[in-house]
């Protein structure tokens, strides 16, 4: 199930038969002119193509991306040039100054690596980062607005790595979309302008503040012409330079002064911090499903363990081929009660914690956890398990996770897959600008108390150096001959996980596609409820689920998912209409 590197046959592509509110504004139907759903939300259309395809947050990125594969670009190379686009145009949700994951599938060598980008925590931390002096945990809204926050980049380093590996190119080349956009300007989306003004502007520190909103204090309308020259002049650096640039020169020593200066709580971070930085390959973590495997993000993404974990303990369950019926919702959502109680537990920096990610998925200890389901009512409690070959055990678990995120899913005229989930945390991050870019917040990702209750280690404590553990699934289905079927992904926070699986399971087993899977209502269960998307439609589905015993909430579910399907007639591509995000190929 683990291995360094997973091997794949290439056959001819197999086509399937038919915990908290989430933060990011969800787009209403009626403002899309758009067709009706599976879901009653409206449905971006479906789009297809034959050479290669790009689905990413918005239409400039997307359009950069598409640029490079026409150019005769691979995979990775139009994931850098739709970043960082992104990084100007979709500041809120990622950047260079952000972390990520990647998947890259090679076509040609039948092989799936992962890539980890993901922040790590500055040399200076220490367990109690985010304690007060009374040794109580730090407000959150406190932390997440200041230099404590704010880890060592990653997604320059991993995109690096892997264009050097696959990338065909000139590194130069990619960044040119993104340095025109800064300098000519781009027009405000709604989204971000939205966001902007249900954000407090006093959190965003002097330099942000100035750039994102008017000398009266309010955001930018939609429409605005936005310029950006400090991130046109830093990409112009980077672009020519090389990454050395960015975590070993003057770059780097501004980010550091604005942390370790920030009036709103000074971090420690420090230009050693990245020079030592590494971004690392991981093995992919890959679970069976209906005769296929999907293949996601390991520790220190709990991803991908969470989402096999729930689709080995219903692999059994009839759940029908109509989309969204109560009895097998509810075998879902019993499944991933139980898997986010272990990942609470047990996931953590693999380098740092000894993770039973074995035991986590090995068959037999799922067929006990599912003995825990009962088909005819919600459990009163889920409590975590105890993996064969446990080597440690840690404190019950104190994270709060939340969102500020973005995926790129992308396919080339090769074969070759590039699956990206990319973020600086909360929306906006830290609200600290440095040459025209966001720093992130992604240290608010470990948990800010480091012991439980009863004195026991929590895993997923700030130690130096360590990366915090992520919910972020950069994910890739093959079928039974081995080949390509699916690249998905999606924003959300730990609701990242609910919604990859709701991808899933309504393409494997409902026989939706790409786009009628995006557009279908969210729902899953968690740790604090059932969550059910505020979807008018499924008032009843709610009603029953209550009926069984379920705590359910209705919140606006705002994911983010962007997935192409690889078929015998070529490629398919669909966008979630709660965003911004659009499809195009050739």
């Amino acid at each position: 199930m683990l291995r360094p590197m997973l091997h794949l046959k290439n056959r001819t592509p197999h086509v399937f038969a038919a915990l908290a509110a989430i933060f990011f504004l969800a787009i209403p139907a009626h403002a899309l002119d758009l067709p009706e759903g599976a879901s009653g939300l409206a449905q971006k259309p479906l789009v297809k193509a034959e050479k290669h395809m790009i689905v990413a947050a918005h239409p400039l990125a997307t359009e950069a991306g598409l640029e490079m594969l026409r150019k005769g670009g691979a995979a990775i190379d139009a994931g850098i040039a739709t970043q960082m686009v992104l990084t100007l145009v979709e500041p809120q949700s990622s950047g260079i100054g952000g972390g990520a994951f990647i998947l890259y599938w090679d076509a040609a060598q039948e092989t799936l690596t992962s890539f980890d980008g993901r922040e790590t925590a500055p040399a200076g931390a220490t367990p109690e980062l985010f304690l007060d002096a009374a040794g109580k945990p730090l407000p959150r809204r406190v932390a997440m607005h200041s230099g404590l926050s704010v880890g060592v980049p990653g997604a320059l380093a991993v995109l690096k790595l892997v264009h050097d590996e696959y990338g065909k190119l000139a590194w130069a080349d990619l960044f040119q979309p993104a340095i025109k956009l800064a300098r000519d300007g781009f027009p405000v989306s709604a989204r971000l302008s939205k966001m902007l003004g249900d954000a407090d502007i006093n959190t965003f520190e002097a330099t942000a503040r100035a750039y994102f909103f008017d000398k009266h204090g309010k955001p930018h309308p939609p429409g605005h012409i936005l310029k950006n020259e400090e991130l046109a002049d830093t990409l112009e650096t980077i672009a020519s330079e090389g990454i050395d640039a960015f975590y070993k020169g003057p770059i780097a020593a501004d980010i550091t002064k604005t942390v370790q200066s920030d009036q709103r709580g000074a971090g420690t971070l420090s230009e050693s911090d990245f020079a030592s930085y590494s971004p690392k390959k991981r093995p992919a973590v890959c679970t069976p499903y209906r005769g296929s495997s999907v293949c996601g993000m390991g520790p220190p993404s709990s991803g991908a363990v969470a989402v096999g974990q729930t689709l080995g303990l219903i692999e059994p369950f009839e759940l029908g081929t109509t989309p969204m019926e109560t009895s097998p919702l509810h075998a879902i959502i019993e499944a991933q009660r139980l898997a986010f109680a272990d990942r609470g537990q047990y996931l953590a920096d693999p380098d740092f914690v000894d993770v039973p990610l074995q035991g986590l998925l090995d068959k037999g200890y799922l067929t006990d956890r599912r003995k825990l389901i009962d088909p005819e009512r919600a459990a009163e409690t889920v409590t975590h398990g105890t993996p064969p070959n446990l080597g440690s055990n840690f404190g019950n678990d104190a994270t709060k996770e939340s969102d500020g995120t973005s995926h790129v899913s992308v396919v080339d005229r090769n074969g070759d897959a590039f699956s990206m989930t990319t973020t600086i945390e909360t929306a906006f991050g830290a609200r600290s600008m440095v040459r025209g870019f966001l720093l992130n917040n992604q240290l608010t990702d470990f948990s800010f108390s480091p012991t439980d209750k009863d004195g026991m280690d929590i895993a997923n404590r700030v130690e130096p150096g360590k990366r915090p553990r992520s919910s972020m699934d950069p994910t890739m289905v093959f079928g039974p001959d081995g080949g390509l079927d699916y690249v998905l992904g999606s924003p959300g926070g730990p609701a990242i996980i609910l919604f990859n699986l709701k991808a899933i399971i309504a393409m494997m087993d409902w026989g939706l596609d790409p786009a009628e899977a995006a557009a279908l209502t969210n729902f899953g269960g968690t740790p604090y409820g059932v969550l059910i998307e505020a979807d008018p439609s499924r008032d009843d589905l709610a009603g029953e689920l209550k009926a069984m015993d379920h705590q359910v909430r209705r919140i606006p579910m705002t994911s983010g998912l962007h997935i192409i399907a690889v078929t015998p007639d070529g490629l398919e591509g669909g966008a979630d209409p709660r965003r911004d995000g659009v499809a195009l190929g050739d």
